[in-house]
């Protein structure tokens, strides 16, 4: 490997981690630490901040400087970058306008061969028309994310969904005080995971609706979240389960349709296929009404085979609709 080429490797792995051991450098590069050593030196020259690690695994660690250097990407990572500044505009974090702007700098200074890739990758980012994404202050969503990093108790005025026009209503609430956990970005919201003092109970909060207050409180000592897992406990909150990332209410029926038909609107469904015109689906819904609505929307024949509480709802929704057809005066 050439000298330069080399050197512009050696950049990008220190910017990809934040330790290097020197003897991991010159086994990743196929060179002498000695060379390592010089690349580094030379980099430094260049304006790169490279600190020197003391200890047994002594290496390098590449810290942020004064001025702004020259940044490397390779190939992948400003494939990458493009793709995330471009999928910016539907984040709902009010960095839509600069993402756009960050994007068109990036591709400036970007080699021939890397644009045509990088232009080639064009889209739009199309969110639910029934949930387009909502603005989210940066400063909000910036101090929000600097607690959760520090592990420092947020307090924070939170606005109802629906103002009431009741007087004792619009009197001021206190503040929510809570451990604050995880910044979660779902379906163009921003929410916070985080464990509610006041309640002593886990809760998901909308950014949108947050005011944080100034000073932030004491640190704490991050509590294990149920699950372990923050994708799994924020898709279960949202199905109405505590841990489990399942729908509470679930059944089997046989619809007569075949398999690939009810797949198509129905992807998380499992699916058994009984014949080129009938299927055993399973499928989940927050209540057992939703759960036979859902079904019943495929027009076909359906099988219950359980639990009995689906078959008592189809029956309930029965007589609700024939009510509803029955009541219609054109």
């Amino acid at each position: 490997m050439a000298k330069s080429s080399r050197m512009l490797v050696v950049l990008s792995l220190l910017q990809a981690r934040r330790d290097w051991p020197a003897r991991a450098l010159a086994e990743r590069l196929a060179i002498s630490e000695r060379t390592v050593r010089r690349d580094v030196d030379r980099l430094r020259e260049l304006g790169y901040r490279i600190r020197a690690i003391k200890g047994p695994d002594g290496g390098y660690r590449l810290d942020a400087g004064a001025e702004l250097p020259p940044l490397l990407f390779d190939d992948d990572q400003a494939i990458a970058l493009a793709v995330a500044l471009q999928a910016a505009s539907g984040a709902g974090s009010g960095l839509e306008e600069p993402a756009l702007r960050a994007l068109a700098a990036v591709r400036q200074v970007l080699p021939a061969r890397l644009r045509q890739r990088v232009d080639a990758l064009r889209f739009t980012a199309v969110t639910d028309s029934s949930r387009p994404p909502l603005p989210i202050d940066p400063d909000v969503l910036l101090a929000v994310s600097s607690a959760v990093r520090a592990e420092v108790i947020l307090r924070f005025d939170y606005a109802s969904p629906e103002p009431s026009e009741s007087p004792d209503a619009r009197a001021p609430l206190p503040p929510r005080q809570t451990e604050p956990h995880h910044l979660v970005a779902r379906g163009g919201r921003w929410y916070l995971v985080a464990w509610d003092l006041d309640r002593s109970d886990w809760r998901i909060f909308r950014v949108d609706r947050m005011t944080p207050r100034t000073p932030t409180g004491r640190r704490f000592s991050p509590r294990d979240l149920p699950g372990g897992d923050v994708r799994t406990f924020v898709a279960a909150r949202f199905k109405g389960s505590e841990s489990e990332d399942a729908w509470p209410c679930r059944g089997d029926v046989i619809l007569h349709l075949p398999a690939r038909e009810v797949a198509e609107y129905l992807p998380t469904a499992t699916l058994e296929e009984l014949g080129p015109e009938r299927c055993r689906l399973r499928v989940g819904a927050w209540s057992w009404a939703g759960l036979a609505a859902t079904i019943g929307r495929f027009d076909a024949d359906v099988e219950v085979v359980g639990p009995p509480e689906l078959a008592a709802a189809f029956t309930d929704l029965a007589g609700r609709f024939a009510r509803a057809g029955a009541g219609y005066r054109p």
